[in-house]
């Protein structure tokens, strides 16, 4: 998992590079991120014979910000990157190294994921970059895209596919903990900070959060000789359903399936996510905030359930310093501790839309890209172009605007076709 990651080109796929009319007049689109969103982008974008570069870590997120360890929550049907060809499923990738095909009843280890993304990138996507963009500044022509060794990039559109590392959520109440910013080696951090737990074996640990994070991390801190516990604010811990492979007519009437799960409102939200985007700001707001709770993959439980304390229904009113520990205050109905010391404090909290957390976009840039109202997302078009002609956001960026669809790799064929349509008309454009 910490092999160097190579420029990935059509080349060594057996492919050449497309070069459409796009190419000929010289427009370029710059995608930015090279995860699952930004790889399937730019894999739709190449097939339509658009010119296209893409810079970033091929599946750097998911290389460098998941515990060692890890499964993914969605199921394989729900886990494709999408292309316009036929053969790029996760069923592709494992059957072309022989390998069985993976059922709803095989939790997928993020490191299979992350080998499929980068096969993916080496088979659909041409010279993917690994250098960081630094800025994107508007010009007359469109943009220029800045590298982290100074070189410009003009570019006719950008597409923002940066996913969530820029976004990780600390909750004001626990800051005080790290004054000079949360990290492993502070008494603070983020589950995204992470790629090992083991660093805290022998450690008293509290796990703030309720969700997959939370519950997936104290169990990885257990096993590692940890001392976890889990600080919910919600009364309960919610358990996924355990899969049923064949269902009767009648449940699969009762209950649809759906990328995110059955019934009838996810099925809808996963259907049309066009449809979100007509709804009224605050009722795409609710979606958003409330269509899927915090909750644990059900192959989960054993590990938490009478494993690791969970103290539900308590909240973290104030966590300071005690000398080289955590002193946390906690207040609430249930029936946990009023008080925690701990070692090290790991946030589950989740993450935040906010542009303004992207700090390659310039705040000129930012300032120009209308928000969803009570949100710090951008308000899209159904192309997902932002008021900023020719600047696209992608991903959970774009979930206030579609639903929480596009929080999951599920949402990748959706965004990847939209987006690819509209850039195709503009670049036919005299």
């Amino acid at each position: 998992m910490t092999q160097s990651i190579p420029r990935w080109s059509h080349a060594s796929a057996g492919r050449a590079p497309a070069r459409g009319p796009a190419g000929r007049r010289g427009r370029t689109v710059v995608v930015v991120g090279a995860g699952p969103y930004g790889l399937s982008v730019a894999a739709h974008l190449r097939e339509r014979g658009l010119a296209v570069r893409v810079f970033g870590e091929v599946m750097g997120s998911w290389r460098h910000a998941m515990a060692t360890g890890m499964y993914l929550k969605s199921t394989p049907a729900a886990t494709d990157l999408s292309t316009p060809r036929a053969d790029g499923r996760l069923a592709d990738f494992r059957r072309e190294r022989g390998e069985p095909e993976l059922t709803e009843l095989t939790p997928i280890p993020c490191e299979v994921f992350v080998a499929y993304g980068m096969w993916f990138a080496a088979r659909f996507v041409d010279d993917v970059d690994p250098r960081r963009v630094t800025s994107v500044e508007r010009d007359p022509g469109g943009f220029t895209v800045r590298l982290d060794d100074g070189e410009p990039v003009p570019a006719s559109a950008v597409v923002v596919a940066t996913g969530l590392g820029a976004l990780a959520h600390v909750p004001h109440e626990l800051r005080r903990l790290a004054p000079e910013g949360p990290g492993p080696d502070a008494l603070l951090s983020h589950t995204s900070h992470h790629t090992d737990l083991s660093r805290y074996a022998g450690m008293r640990v509290a796990v703030v959060g309720g969700g997959q994070s939370a519950l997936e991390s104290a169990a990885l801190l257990h096993e590692a000789g940890a001392r976890p516990a889990v600080l919910v604010r919600a009364p309960r811990v919610r358990w996924g359903d355990t899969p049923v492979l064949e269902r009767p007519l009648r449940d699969r009437l009762a209950r649809p399936a759906s990328p995110l799960g059955t019934g009838w409102i996810l099925a809808g939200l996963c259907a049309a996510p066009q449809a979100v985007g007509q709804l009224p700001p605050s009722a795409r707001l609710l979606i958003h905030r409330r269509a899927l709770g915090p909750s644990g993959g059900w192959w989960l439980r054993d590990r938490v359930e009478g494993v690791v304390p969970v103290h539900t229904g308590c909240r973290v009113e104030r966590a300071d310093p005690a000398g080289e520990r955590a002193r946390m205050t906690l207040t609430g109905p249930g029936d946990g501790p009023r008080e925690l010391v701990a070692d090290h404090v790991l946030a589950a909290t989740g993450y935040r839309v906010d542009l303004d957390a992207l700090s390659f976009l310039p705040p000129p840039l930012r300032r120009a890209v209308i928000r969803v109202p009570g949100s710090g997302a951008p308000r899209l078009t159904g192309a997902f172009r932002s008021s900023v002609p020719g600047l696209y956001f992608t991903g959970a960026l774009a979930a206030p605007m579609f639903g929480p669809m596009l929080r999951f790799v599920a949402g990748t064929e959706f965004a990847a076709r939209r987006i690819t349509r509209h850039l195709a008309r503009q670049a036919a454009r005299p």
